[in-house]
């Protein structure tokens, strides 16, 4: 039951996110809206993270199984994607190397930061 009660509040919180989409003009697609929804929630402790903990955990274990259907529809478009195959491959493989590099950079500042505000905190 509680895996349901958990899942049932991810749904909604998804919802908001639709209702936010429809009604705010900007184009920012409903899922990162329920995504920052979410991330509020926790973060400024509205909701503890025990309440979805268990069921995100059983989410991202089967996360790979997600990605089949968007697979299996490029599969049966590929008529037409036939044409470009090698363009979508080459910005495939660039737009992973770009997010790799900015996340490996922001993941380093960060820690650079938090490891700088600990020895400040330390020698105060």
């Amino acid at each position: 039951m509680r895996l349901v009660k958990q899942f049932c509040i991810l749904v909604i919180t998804c919802f908001i996110g639709e209702i936010l989409h429809a009604v705010i003009p900007l184009p920012v697609p409903a899922s990162i809206y329920g995504l920052v929804l979410m991330f509020c929630a926790l973060q400024f402790k509205i909701m503890p993270l025990s309440e979805v903990e268990q069921v995100s955990d059983s989410i991202l274990s089967i996360m790979p199984l997600l990605f089949i259907p968007s697979t299996v529809g490029l599969i049966l478009a590929w008529d037409i994607l036939k044409v470009w195959w090698l363009q979508f491959l080459i910005i495939g493989i660039l737009g992973t190397m770009v997010v790799f590099f900015v996340t490996g950079h922001v993941t380093q500042l960060v820690i650079r930061l938090l490891k700088k505000s600990k020895d400040k905190k330390n020698t105060d």
